[in-house]
């Protein structure tokens, strides 16, 4: 269901985007906004912003906000978004776990849940997220008609052009029709790369400000991945492999890595360090780690080395900010302080290392950024 589908038509597509432009006003200022403001901000007449906000009322898409505080007379009504009209879902499918996360169109979070897969789930994925999909929805009784659609990301090269997962080396999946997944899904679905859709929520969490700096994001979980934004756009590159970080070979027939080549950064800097090859969960390292255990300190020592040439690298190529995203990097602000040094330390060109940041949203911006897409579409249709 579109936003349209509650409006009544206009005469003009003119009309429909003068509307579309007061919601967007509306939405990105967060703020109760009056029908003066909006008039002296968008230069529309006093009539049109009257008949537009009337429409958007109509149409439950605004609500009249709190009264703004007044110089003198009858104070002002101020108009906000009505946030809850629809929900838009994210799903992030590992090796290991389903996690899906419900929002609201302002991307507040509503619910979220993860659930537990065994490595060999990844060939039925469709339907093991559809029965997990139904039951959270159930769970929280969520209605289904007000669900804008459901994003899903998995870690792997995906070919948006030929319908397909080329690759995903965490999974061992390699060319898996995506229509093969999304038919058994009972919304709307859009399927795209993990670390994508990562890189997408962190540059929509930016300051208009910080949106003019350009930034590749380095995603750290059971794979890694990134993605590189330029002149506040995503960079997929010709065959949209772009941000395939993980698969740079940063040590010569070195550690053999998922994708089954050696000396991949993956190898060396993945969750699967601490998942798989100790047998523990993420969580559980890093309180081994806080609490002293040596055998765990004498492994992140390694990650820190091999992360910090990962950084140097991408900062060589493309001379900007680097955030770091994905949950291993939930745990990393107690750590940032010798990932800079050692950054520093190795570069031939500068000592300074605060372009080096932690995302904003480490263990959510996957899911986060696709299900971007849903409210986009959203809003992008009234």
């Amino acid at each position: 269901m579109t936003a349209m589908e509650d409006l009544k038509p206009t005469i003009t597509e003119r009309r429909r985007l003068t509307r579309n432009s007061m919601y967007r006003y509306i939405y990105e200022a967060g703020v109760p906004v009056s029908k003066q403001q909006l008039a002296n901000a968008m230069e529309f007449s006093l009539p049109t912003v009257h008949q537009n906000i009337a429409e958007l009322l109509e149409a439950d898409l605004i609500r009249p906000g709190e009264m703004q505080k007044s110089t003198g007379g009858r104070p002002a009504v101020g108009y906000s978004i009505n946030e809850k009209i629809r929900y838009s879902v994210g799903v992030a499918v590992s090796a290991t776990q389903i996690r899906i996360l419900l929002t609201d169109i302002r991307q507040n979070e509503l619910a979220y849940s993860e659930i537990d897969i065994s490595h060999g789930d990844g060939t039925y994925i469709g339907s093991r997220v559809t029965k997990e999909l139904d039951t959270f929805l159930n769970e929280r009784n969520i209605d289904r008609h007000k669900v804008l659609g459901v994003g899903i990301t998995f870690p792997g090269v995906i070919d948006q052009e030929n319908d397909s997962i080329i690759l995903s080396p965490t999974l061992k999946m390699k060319n898996i029709s995506l229509s093969a997944v999304r038919e058994q899904i009972p919304f709307r679905t859009f399927i795209e790369n993990d670390s994508t859709s990562g890189g997408a929520a962190e540059w929509l969490g930016l300051t208009p400000e910080e949106k003019e700096e350009d930034f590749v994001y380095l995603f750290l979980e059971n794979g890694v991945g990134g993605a590189v934004f330029i002149d506040g756009k995503p960079y997929l590159g010709s065959e949209r492999r772009s941000g395939e970080f993980g698969h740079m070979c940063i040590v010569p027939g070195g550690r053999m890595c998922n994708c089954g080549k050696k000396g991949c950064l993956e190898a060396y800097v993945s969750a699967f360090r601490f998942t798989r090859d100790l047998g523990i969960r993420v969580e559980d390292f890093f309180t081994g780690l806080k609490d002293g255990n040596e055998e765990y300190r004498k492994l992140w020592d390694e990650i820190l080395d091999y992360l910090a040439i990962g950084i140097g690298n991408l900062r060589m190529a493309f001379d900007c900010n680097v955030i770091l995203g994905g949950y291993v990097s939930a745990y990393m602000a107690p750590y940032l302080p010798e990932l800079n040094r050692r950054c520093a330390s190795a570069s031939p060109f500068e000592q300074r290392t605060e372009y080096i940041k932690l995302g904003k949203y480490p263990t959510r911006a996957g899911m986060m950024g696709v299900a971007w897409h849903f409210v986009k579409e959203f809003i992008d249709s009234i």
